[in-house]
């Protein structure tokens, strides 16, 4: 596909079954199919051909040929070429295009991949739901996110503005692997759902991702971008309620902070690659951002300050287990998601491990905000002492927050240069 424009995602969808592809799946899917151009009188498939192959016409126009003689010439852009050009297999037609005829060429493995992983079709929930008892409204959030799981709808929305800022930065020229890289990790929503993208069949390759800037080489440059780009147009976070708006905004906030305070914290005990301490503490908090936007429903739970917090704090570390597992990620960073806000959780792996970084950034950042009334003691928190660095204090913390927040600072300054 160099040098020749790739086809927008309205034209994709007008074939089926990729209209039952999401927007990411379609970029996936076509950086990776083949695009194949046809001269009038030359053979396109050959009768009983087994090729595992799906051919969309996108342009041009083309004559079956049967066994038995019949004939049948099918041109794009009509009804006729919405489905693939000949489909079953062994081939029962000789294709041969009659015009100056283009495809698009997907192999059916992948294709019928990414449509198990689709979203289906499934039944609105009952929006109208009162505030009752905590557990009762944490028992629908749940069964509500459940669902959104199984059936592939489950929403990742970024902060419109830092949305905005990495597509910005995404699409500067002469940008490279790395600083694109970095300018992702402004937006931790992002960095989850390109997450998403390295577990799909395309790109699943032995090794898990364990840092962005092995995401952004896995799937490349291009495609990254294209990512971006649809993820800054489509999927962000706006709502009617400003509590909700602000806690999303608060999220991708202390998500920032933490991954900075665990690459500083990770690059000076050793043992703990900082890299993979940066992406743990980026998605520490990414069980809240589909929290937030079932939480609309639920008027009773964003009308209360401390209802959305109790709950947020009981269901986070579980919804963002639940997508880490379904993306396929490696289990330290899936144990430090599940145990980033448990003050007394002592990993069963000997040696400093992703989950004590990551706790001991967030009891940093807590003493530095004065949130105090929410910790143990620093010498009972077994994350701390199993690094083996200095104890978090008042002093310690908020010389460290100060580094973290200058690393923050570099990202700002790369989004803002134009």
């Amino acid at each position: 596909m160099a040098g020749r424009e790739r086809l927008p995602l309205r034209r994709l969808r007008s074939f089926d079954p990729l209209n039952r592809l999401t927007a990411d799946q379609l970029v996936l899917l076509v950086n990776r199919a083949e695009r194949r151009c046809h001269s009038p009188g030359q053979t396109v498939i050959e009768q009983g051909a087994r090729d595992g192959l799906d051919f969309f016409l996108v342009s041009g126009a083309v004559e079956l040929h049967a066994k038995d003689g019949r004939k049948s010439v099918i041109e794009a852009e009509t009804e006729q070429a919405r489905n693939p050009i000949a489909r079953l297999q062994p081939r029962m037609y000789e294709v041969v295009a009659v015009r100056p005829s283009e495809f698009l060429v997907v192999e059916q493995d992948i294709l019928n991949d990414f449509l198990n992983s689709a979203p289906v079709s499934q039944v609105e929930m009952d929006p109208s739901g009162e505030w009752v008892a905590s557990d009762s409204v944490e028992h629908r959030l749940r069964m509500e996110f459940n669902s959104e799981l199984r059936s592939n709808h489950i929403r990742l929305p970024s902060v419109p503005d830092m949305a905005w800022k990495v597509r910005r930065t995404a699409a500067r020229e002469g940008l490279s692997g790395k600083k694109l890289a970095r300018a992702i990790t402004a937006d931790p929503a992002m960095v989850g759902k390109l997450l998403r993208a390295c577990s799909s069949p395309l790109y699943r390759e032995p090794g898990a991702v364990r840092s962005v800037h092995e995401a952004v080489d896995r799937l490349g440059p291009g495609t990254t971008r294209q990512l971006v780009s649809e993820f800054a147009l489509r999927e962000v976070f706006r709502s009617r309620q400003m509590s909700l708006q602000r806690e999303m905004v608060k999220a991708c906030q202390q998500s920032r902070e933490v991954a900075a305070l665990s690459w500083l914290i990770a690059s000076q005990i050793g043992g703990v690659d900082p890299d993979e301490a940066e992406l743990a503490g980026l998605l520490h908090n990414i069980g809240v951002v589909p929290l937030l936007v079932l939480a609309e429903h639920h008027p009773g739970l964003w009308s209360s300050e401390a209802s959305l917090r109790s709950v947020a704090g009981s269901l986070r570390p579980e919804f963002g287990a639940a997508l880490l597992e379904s993306w396929a990620c490696p289990r330290d960073l899936l144990e430090a998601v599940s145990h980033a806000g448990d003050w007394h959780y002592e990993s069963p792996e000997t040696g400093p491990q992703l989950v004590d970084v990551v706790i001991t950034a967030r009891l940093h950042s807590m003493i530095s905000s004065s949130q105090n009334g929410e910790l143990s003691a620093p010498n009972q928190v077994p994350a701390v002492w199993r690094l083996g660095g200095p104890e978090p204090g008042a002093s310690r913390s908020q010389e460290l927050l100060a580094e973290a927040r200058a690393r923050v600072g570099q990202t700002e300054q790369l989004l803002s240069t134009r």
